[in-house]
C-alpha cells in the first residue's frame, strides 16, 4: 500500500518539479533570444523609420544598396524580382529570391535560406513604375548558432534536472511517508494488542458462562467461584473499554480539560482516605506528606485520575508490610508531585517502555493482570497539564514517579 503510494507522490512531485523546469528554461529561452535580438531589430527598425522619413537608410546616398554585415537594403521591382543591388544570376540573393522576397510588411519576419538566418523589415512604396517593396535584412547566424547553444543546453539541463527531480521526489515521498507509516504501524499495533486485551476477559467469560450452563440447577453458593469471576472479568473488562475510550478521545483531540484552582494537598488526602481500608486489608499502608497548602490550577478530575493510576500501580506491586507515599511540596517555578513505593521496582531496561500502550512489565504481568493503558494515560494527563513525569527505580527495593508542574501553565 505504501509503495503505491510512494509511487503516485514520487509522480506527483515530478511533474511539478518538471513543469517547474520547463517554465524557467521557456522564461530564460525567450529572455536570452530578446536580449541577444535586441540590437539587430533597433537597426532595422531605425532605418526603416529613416526611409519612412524621407531619408536613406543609415546615410547612404540613394542607389547605394550594399549587402553587408550590418542592416543591408533590398528593393524589390512590380514583377517581386530585386532590381537593387544589381546581382548576377547567379549571386546567392538572386538564386534565392523568391525565399527572401517579403512575406510581411512593416513587421519583423525570420527568413531561413539553406542553414542562413536572416531578420527583415520591408515596407511598400507606390512609384511611378508600380508598387516596389523595400526591405532591410541582415544577417543573425551568430544569434542564432547562440540560441541553438543555449537550447541545446536548457534540454540537456532540463533532462538531468527531470531525471534529478524524479529521484529527489521518490526521496522526498519516501520521507514524507514516514510519519504516515508510523502512525499506520502504531495504530495496527493498537487495535492488535486491543483486540488481544479484550479477547481475555471475553473468553474468560464465555467458558465461565458456559460451565453455569451445564449446571442449570446448581445455587449461586455452588457456582461462587465462577460468578466471581465473571464479575471480575467484566470489571477487568470496564476498566479495559473505558481506557481505550479515553486514549481515542485524546488522539481526536475530543477529550475536554476543564482547568481551575484547586488545594492539591487536598486531593493527596481525599486519595489517601479512599485506599486506607484497602491498603489496611492488604497489610499495606498509604501516607501523605505537604509540609504547606499547595494551591494548583488544573482539571481536578483528571489529576485526581493521575493519582488513582499511579496508586494503583504502587498498591499493585508493592508486597505485604510494604509503604506508599504521596507527597506534593512548591518552589518558585515548579509544583512537584511524587508518588512512591518500596515494591519489587522495575528493571532499567524497562523504564523507557513503561508509557507506551499496552506495555506491561513482564515480571508482574502473571501477578497483577492489567491492561497496559493506565501509565499512557496518566502521561497524557501531565502533558495536558505542560508538566514532565520521571521514573526511578531500584528492583526490590523502590519506584518513585516524581512530576512536575509548571506553576504558571500556558493558556490552552
Amino acid at each position: 500500500m505504501f509503495q503505491k503510494t510512494r509511487l503516485q507522490l514520487t509522480l506527483l512531485n515530478s511533474i511539478v518539479f518538471i513543469v517547474l523546469i520547463a517554465i524557467l528554461s521557456r522564461t530564460i529561452y525567450f529572455y536570452t533570444e530578446d536580449q541577444i535580438y535586441k540590437d539587430v531589430n533597433d537597426s532595422l527598425i531605425k532605418d526603416y523609420r529613416d526611409f519612412n522619413n524621407g531619408g536613406m537608410p543609415g546615410g547612404r546616398p540613394q542607389g547605394e544598396f550594399l549587402l553587408g554585415p550590418g542592416p543591408s537594403v533590398i528593393v524589390w521591382g512590380p514583377d517581386d524580382t530585386i532590381i537593387e543591388p544589381r546581382l548576377s544570376v547567379d549571386h546567392f540573393f538572386k538564386v534565392n529570391e523568391q525565399r527572401f522576397f517579403p512575406k510581411t510588411f512593416d513587421d519583423i519576419e525570420e527568413i531561413s535560406v539553406n542553414g542562413y538566418t536572416y531578420r527583415a523589415l520591408s515596407t511598400q512604396v507606390d512609384t511611378g513604375y508600380g508598387e516596389m517593396a523595400v526591405q532591410f535584412i541582415r544577417n543573425v547566424d551568430t544569434e542564432k548558432e547562440m540560441l541553438d547553444r543555449l537550447l541545446l543546453i536548457l534540454f540537456v539541463g532540463g533532462g538531468i534536472g527531470s531525471l534529478v527531480a524524479v529521484g529527489a521526489g521518490y526521496l522526498l515521498a519516501g520521507r514524507a511517508l514516514i510519519p504516515v507509516k508510523k502512525s499506520w504501524d502504531q495504530q495496527q499495533q493498537f487495535v492488535s494488542d486491543a483486540s488481544h486485551e479484550i479477547r481475555t476477559p471475553l473468553a474468560v467469560i464465555q467458558s465461565r458462562a458456559d460451565l453455569l450452563f451445564q449446571s442449570p440447577n446448581a445455587t449461586i453458593e455452588e457456582k461462587a467461584v465462577d460468578i466471581s469471576i465473571i464479575s471480575k472479568e467484566v470489571r477487568r473488562l470496564n476498566k479495559l473499554v473505558n481506557g481505550l475510550l479515553t486514549l481515542t478521545r485524546t488522539d481526536s483531540n475530543q477529550m475536554e480539560v476543564k482547568k481551575s484552582n484547586f488545594f492539591l494537598d487536598d486531593l493527596l488526602m481525599v486519595i489517601v482516605e479512599q485506599y486506607t481500608d484497602i491498603a489496611s486489608f492488604q497489610e499495606k499502608s498509604i501516607i501523605s506528606h505537604a509540609p504547606e497548602q499547595v494551591v494548583f490550577h488544573g482539571d481536578k478530575e483528571r489529576i485526581h485520575q493521575l493519582l488513582v493510576i499511579l496508586v494503583d500501580n504502587a498498591m499493585k506491586f508493592t508486597e505485604e508490610g510494604g509503604e506508599i507515599s504521596l507527597s506534593c511540596i512548591k518552589n518558585a517555578s515548579s509544583i512537584i508531585l511524587t508518588v512512591e513505593d518500596n515494591g519489587i521496582g522495575i528493571p532499567q531496561e524497562e523504564l523507557p517502555l513503561i508509557f507506551n500502550r499496552f506495555y506491561q512489565v513482564e515480571q508482574s504481568r502473571s501477578a497483577n493482570e492489567g491492561s497496559g493503558l493506565g501509565l499512557s494515560i496518566a502521561k497524557w494527563i501531565v502533558n495536558t497539564h505542560q508538566g514532565n513525569i520521571k521514573v526511578t527505580s531500584e528492583q526490590n527495593e523502590r519506584t518513585r514517579f516524581e512530576i512536575t508542574f509548571p506553576r504558571n501553565q500556558r493558556k490552552n
